[in-house]
């Protein structure tokens, strides 16, 4: 339609005047913002160019996987070389690596928020290849430096995981891929603990420290594939703030007193293994853990403007998520340490055996993670969890049940086959429960929090059973009270499982009479 008017003496058309030279200039430098179209920008990628993407990524679940198999089957040949042979000197080798994750992971997601997913993601895999060369350097010093640099290690997975599953979230509408990116992203934790144990295994024949460096090489080479693979995200961090701002954002106080809580209980009980409850400084840091959760918790409630872990978006289905979670993974973590111990300290099967008869983790991983992903819209999360409690409710007294000396194709197969289904089904299960359980704005949170439970479970589980282990194995002064040890560990996993159980079923009952008016 035209803007011209015809003048009252029937002259030419008169045209409006034009805008003033600044206006014209404010509307060419300022055009009209176009809506955006690539709010997620994973969906607008080729197919093979998303492989890449989910592929990298799912490298954190991979990676952190592989610092804990690699280790769990070559502990004894490491501990060898340093002259240890004590069991709770060798559970630090493996409980300082899970502790520092659990204990890291939402400090690790909080400094994504703050500086960019991407960054701390690339940061985290580089931290991890630094200090996993340090681990292989300490065949030289003493095993105070493994144990540190095993320790340090655990940084690195505390900040890709948390960043990666965000980077995922961020990047993928919500749908049936991004359900299957998750599942993937689940579903590499078998493949990572398998090739753990062989890697471990291989290179612990010609010498162990080979079993850090490489992965140091390969932990590198990721991180540089990561900064071209991985887009730019559409949630960048907040811009123009000042020092001041930034470290209210980032809840310094809460941090710092949560991860002090942490590591004093966790330690208190991992190092009760070693030395016993009788010793003074045993039962100071449980105490000290225990004021410092205290203060925590003081902080996030009453003070903290921006608190790490936003405990008003807790309810009672968070409660039961935590509870299962816990359980089922510290059950896990002792499964999968003390059915090693009996095999080769017990059976006499060397680590890269070990590593074979792992492999069932790989079908049965996989299957179970890409079912969860296809069954997530139909079927409700709270019975995937009971799934996954039953199978390690089966699994833990397969592994406690079985005679030592028996063939793999009985106990030991048949515990592997069925314990991974509940690894690889309780993990999506809990963090959709999570997601659906609190509000929008602390989405992000939920998969830090998941995995926080998950790592510091398996510590604390593994220095709990060693308590165990050492009250009734009589000393160790002989295989057969050894291994009295070990299948008293074995049941607490057992009974971690059922407690588990019962939590799942009773979290079932409760949302079904939830529901049940607004049927």
């Amino acid at each position: 339609m035209s803007l011209s008017v015809k003048s009252e003496a029937g002259g030419p058309p008169l045209q409006p005047p034009p805008p003033p030279p600044q206006q014209q200039l404010d509307v060419e430098s300022n055009p009209q913002p176009k809506p955006d179209t690539n709010v997620y920008p994973a969906d607008a990628l080729s197919t093979p160019r998303q492989i890449l993407f989910v592929g990298t990524l799912c490298t954190s679940m991979f990676t952190n996987q592989v610092g804990l198999g690699n280790t769990l089957t070559t502990v004894g040949v490491i501990g060898e070389s340093f002259g240890i042979t004590n069991p709770g000197q060798l559970s630090w080798l493996i409980a300082g690596y899970s502790l520092t994750i659990g204990t890291f992971i939402l400090i690790g997601g909080r400094l994504g928020d703050e500086f960019g997913n991407k960054k701390m993601f690339v940061l985290g895999m580089s931290w991890y290849s630094l200090w996993s060369l340090v681990a292989g350097l300490s065949v030289y010093s003493s095993h105070v430096l493994f144990v540190f640099a095993r320790v340090f290690q655990g940084m690195g997975p505390a900040l890709t995981l948390p960043n990666g599953l965000a980077i995922l979230g961020q990047s993928y509408s919500p749908g049936a891929r991004k359900n299957m990116a998750f599942a993937w992203f689940g579903g590499s934790a078998p493949f990572g603990a398998i090739a753990g144990f062989l890697f471990g295994g291989i290179f612990a024949l010609a010498w162990w420290p080979w079993i850090y460096w490489s992965q140091a090489i390969a932990l590198a080479g990721v991180a540089a594939f990561a900064a071209w693979a991985i887009p730019p995200l559409p949630v960048q961090p907040k811009q123009n703030r000042s020092i001041l701002e930034k470290l209210d954002d980032l809840d310094i106080p809460g941090g710092l007193t949560g991860v002090t809580a942490l590591v004093l209980f966790n330690f208190a009980w991992n190092q009760a293994f070693v030395v016993g409850w009788q010793q003074p400084y045993v039962y100071v840091c449980l105490i000290l853990g225990v004021l410092f959760g205290v203060i925590f918790f003081s902080i996030e409630v009453y003070w903290a403007k921006n608190p790490i872990l936003p405990l008003a978006a807790f309810n009672s289905d968070i409660a039961f998520v935590f509870g299962c979670t816990a359980t089922g993974w510290a059950c896990f973590g002792i499964w999968v340490f003390y059915i090693g111990q009996v095999a080769v300290n017990i059976g006499g099967n060397t680590p890269l055996q070990m590593a074979a008869w792992f492999i069932p983790i790989i079908p049965s991983g996989l299957i179970s993670a890409l079912a969860v992903g296809k069954l997530l819209g139909k079927i409700h999360p709270s019975w995937i969890m009971v799934v996954g409690q039953v199978a390690y409710l089966v699994g833990s007294i397969l592994a406690a049940t079985r005679p030592a000396h028996s063939i793999y194709w009985t106990y030991y197969f048949f515990s592997v086959l069925i314990i991974t289904i509940g690894m690889d089904t309780s993990f999506p299960a809990a963090t959709i429960i999570f997601s659906n359980a609190v509000p929008q704005e602390f989405q992000g949170m939920g998969a830090s929090v998941v995995m926080t439970i998950i790592n510091y479970s398996i510590s604390l589980g593994l220095g709990i059973a060693g308590t165990v282990e050492r009250q009734i194995n009589r000393g160790g002064k002989s295989k057969s009270d050894e291994l009295l040890g070990y299948r008293g560990a074995l049941w607490l996993g057992v009974g971690l499982a059922g407690l588990g159980l019962v939590l799942s079923l009773i979290y079932v009952a409760k949302d079904k009479l939830k529901r049940r008016p607004n049927a």
